[in-house]
């Protein structure tokens, strides 16, 4: 679940459930109340897709005035992309996680953080699926 819309931290199911949708408890939680707008996956969702789509959400409304907003979103997008296709590497994880954290705190306006916090809880709470999605696209082209 994600408890503020896609700008905010993504909070698995057994986190979320014991959560009250408040400030602090949404805290606790590793997430935020953010803009309020609850986004609910359950267990059938490609999580490295769901991923990308928000991704490229950043790219796209980037106004590029900031350079780490400017090119770490797509710098995000295309690497999360190429997971999502099956071209990725495990070392794509770390330079996500990186590009992500060069962005959140280093811009002008929120939309940098937006950015990266989806990033940087997706991996924590669901790098077991990234690492799936590449395992299988190694295997494909082997």
């Amino acid at each position: 679940m994600i408890p503020g819309g896609s700008s905010v931290p993504v909070v698995p199911a057994e986190i979320i459930m014991e959560a009250n949708m408040d400030y602090d408890s949404l805290r606790n939680a590793g997430s935020a109340v953010g803009a309020g707008s609850v986004i609910v996956m359950d267990e059938t969702t490609d999580m490295v897709k769901a991923l990308e789509r928000l991704s490229y959400f950043y790219f796209e409304e980037s106004c590029g005035q900031c350079t780490p907003c400017r090119e770490g979103t797509g710098w995000l997008y295309r690497i999360i992309r190429r997971v999502n296709l099956g071209r990725g590497t495990m070392d794509d994880l770390d330079t996500l996680l990186d590009v992500a954290n060069r962005i959140e705190g280093r811009t002008i306006c929120a939309l940098g953080d937006a950015a990266a916090w989806p990033v940087q809880s997706f991996l924590k709470h669901y790098r077991h699926e990234f690492e799936a999605k590449i395992r299988a696209g190694q295997a494909r082209a082997a």
